[in-house]
């Protein structure tokens, strides 16, 4: 009552103040000019403006009020709680249903299994997702040992909860698309051999890096998929986590169980890594030219930024039409003032490719020691 009382006085000042101010300008209709505000006016005026607008953001109308109880599902207790501990993202706010419904479980039991609304959100930018006061659920029978070959036999399926999947096993994703990365008969022999001039085989990085007296130790593969980069990296003592997004299999587990660092974050965010830290980061065939333009810009300055004085960027296997590259990405690519180690393009023979005349770019690029002006 009070807070109404106040905004009906904020009000009623401004108007009187409004008529002083235009009854004195018809009291002399001659003049040819208009004389100024005075100052003392305008101060008291931009006051009780600032005070309208700070009441009417706490104290919205009724209609609105009715308006939004009837459109907008109640807010979940834990959603309120945990904005007022920790800054949400704000494109969360853009998608309030999927963010609610995500917030709203019953705090102190089982998380619900909602791995693929968590993904959804965060592809949509809102990422971190605000935590919550849930037990999530992993599978009943643990291994009691794990294998120290990055490239197992097997894979296990008890180590994963196949309910939000539409296979249920290692064997039906290997039969369904043997490139998603689930048959490790044939990922073993990735990254190691030279078919095409697109190929860049990890010995021959290695040579590369030494000769250069620039030695790769630690490193970050965008869009890794089960983490085939990583697995043979590891064998070269390089540590490497992998950024990775499930999208209905389990790529984030399969990276786990080979013994590597699944990091399950989306291409539009920043590198969790601090500044300078790393000798390389791959690109691989996740990043592509689906990815808007601004967001691609955005990540190789991001790249830039983790990289080291003397790092490596490898894009492997990059994809546009021809046209694009040489007018759009090269350029782009070419912003950063990296060395060219290697600048590969070929065109890409399947059907997308030859409709849309699309080619491959491979490159590995060196950043440069220095920058002038820097």
């Amino acid at each position: 009552m009070s807070l109404n009382l106040l905004l009906l006085l904020a009000m009623v000042a401004t108007n009187l103040l409004s008529l002083y101010h235009l009854s004195s300008n018809l009291q002399s209709p001659l003049t040819a000019t208009s004389q100024p505000v005075p100052d003392h006016l305008l101060r008291q005026l931009n006051t009780i403006r600032a005070t309208i607008n700070h009441l009417t953001r706490h104290q919205p109308s009724s209609s609105a009020t009715t308006d939004t109880d009837e459109s907008k599902p109640t807010i979940p207790p834990d959603l309120l709680l945990y904005a007022s501990l920790s800054p949400i993202a704000s494109a969360c706010n853009n998608h309030p249903d999927l963010l609610h419904k995500y917030m709203t479980y019953t705090p102190y039991s089982a998380c619900p299994p909602d791995s693929d609304l968590a993904e959804s959100l965060i592809l949509r930018g809102c990422h971190p997702l605000p935590r919550r006061r849930c037990f999530s659920k992993t599978p009943s029978k643990p291994p009691s040992s794990l294998p120290r070959n990055p490239f197992p036999s097997s894979l296990l399926d008890s180590n994963v909860l196949w309910g939000k999947y539409s296979c249920k096993s290692f064997a039906c994703l290997a039969k369904e698309n043997p490139n998603l990365g689930f048959d490790l008969g044939t990922e073993i022999s990735k990254f190691m051999t030279y078919k095409t001039e697109l190929d860049l085989p990890i010995p021959q990085l290695i040579q590369i890096s030494k000769t250069a007296s620039s030695p790769i130790r630690l490193g970050i593969d965008v869009g890794g998929g089960t983490g085939t980069f990583a697995a043979r990296m590891k064998q070269y003592n390089v540590t490497v986590v992998t950024t990775t997004m499930n999208f209905n299999v389990p790529n984030s587990e399969v990276v786990a169980m080979r013994g590597l660092v699944p990091l399950h974050a989306p291409l539009q965010q920043r590198l969790p890594v601090f500044d300078g830290v790393l000798d390389l980061v791959r690109c691989g065939r996740a990043v592509n030219r689906w990815i808007p333009l601004a967001a691609m810009e955005f990540l190789l300055y991001d790249v830039d930024r983790v990289l080291r004085s003397g790092g490596y960027l490898w894009i492997d296997h990059f994809f546009s039409k021809g046209a694009d590259l040489s007018k759009v990405y090269g350029p782009l690519i070419g912003k950063l003032g990296y060395k060219k180690v290697k600048w590969a393009v070929a065109n890409k023979t399947d059907s997308s490719g030859l409709k849309n005349g699309e080619v491959y770019l491979t490159a590995l690029l060196q950043k440069p020691l220095f920058r002038s002006g820097l």
